[in-house]
């Protein structure tokens, strides 16, 4: 990040503005809107909602030993965020590259490598144009933190994806995750688990779901509360997204699980390989991706 880049954010980051959803917030549903989302408050609040290191408890070491039994050393992380995973990978050994599309996540994400004793290679950039702003060449991608739900349009989903796909090397993989938006849409919302956001006293629960809009109210113990618009991905449909784009094998957990019922885990991971083999065909195929 060079200094002129980090004045000004750090000056974005001062300028604590609220939310702005109109007086319908309901039809409020463009990709765009993300970044206006996260205001200055609602970051500095993000942590606490997480907590660090409850959230490296439940996940234990998941995401790095798939990443390890792959062979991956470079990753690029394309939704850093306020920087938890970013740290954590960097912290067990690999090369991580940081991006945001939210400059308030990312100078927090730079500011909690800083008091970690890490320099975070950031850069400023959308998916959309991921290859124009991020150069080189990666063995594996990781889309956390339901980030990906931010995209409204189909449109916008396949170009993104097809960016993922291309900055990765021949044989990389793609980590990304989603909430259990069929349940939600299906059944209505229960959240039995505190996988992702393990903060104490806090809450993140939907106000609104349709097929077109999950809007999600996040309640903090000093009584603020702050929302996020995200787009309901279906899991089939996601698993299909990344067949069409080029994904060899695609594998999906469960709260971190390869065997569950679809109804039971609060947030999906899928793992999807680039690697070409032509006389390799499985269940986790492109054939099969409905299945």
């Amino acid at each position: 990040m060079t200094q002129g880049l980090q004045r000004g954010l750090q000056e974005l980051m001062s300028e604590d503005l609220p939310q702005d959803y109109g007086e319908n917030p309901t039809i409020v549903r463009e990709t765009d809107k993300y970044v206006e989302e996260y205001v200055h408050g609602f970051v500095e609040k993000w942590d606490d909602l997480i907590d660090w290191d409850e959230r490296t408890k439940t996940e234990g070491s998941f995401f790095i030993e798939e990443l390890r039994r792959r062979g991956v050393k470079r990753v690029l992380d394309v939704a850093t965020g306020t920087g938890f995973h970013s740290i954590q990978l960097i912290e067990a050994g690999f090369d991580v590259v940081s991006v945001d599309g939210s400059p308030n996540m990312l100078a927090k994400a730079f500011e909690n490598g800083r008091k970690r004793g890490h320099v975070l290679r950031t850069r400023h950039a959308d998916w959309r144009w991921l290859n124009r702003d991020v150069m080189g060449r990666f063995d594996a991608v990781i889309c956390l933190g339901n980030s990906f739900t931010h995209l409204f349009s189909e449109r916008d989903r396949r170009k993104a994806l097809a960016e993922f796909y291309s900055a990765l090397v021949h044989d990389g993989v793609l980590v990304l995750d989603q909430r259990n938006y069929d349940a939600i849409l299906d059944n209505g919302f229960d959240s039995k688990h505190k996988f992702y956001y393990c903060g104490d006293q806090v809450s993140a629960e939907p106000e609104h779901t349709d097929e077109g809009l999950c809007r999600f109210c996040y309640k903090f113990p000093d009584g603020s509360a702050y929302h996020l618009n995200m787009f309901p991905l279906r899991k089939k449909y996601t698993r299909e997204l990344l067949g069409d784009v080029g994904f060899q094998r695609i594998d999906t957990f469960g709260d971190f699980k390869e065997s569950y019922k679809e109804e039971d885990p609060d947030f999906f991971v899928h793992v999807a390989e680039k690697r070409y083999d032509s006389l390799e065909l499985g269940e986790n195929s492109p054939e099969d991706l409905t299945k």
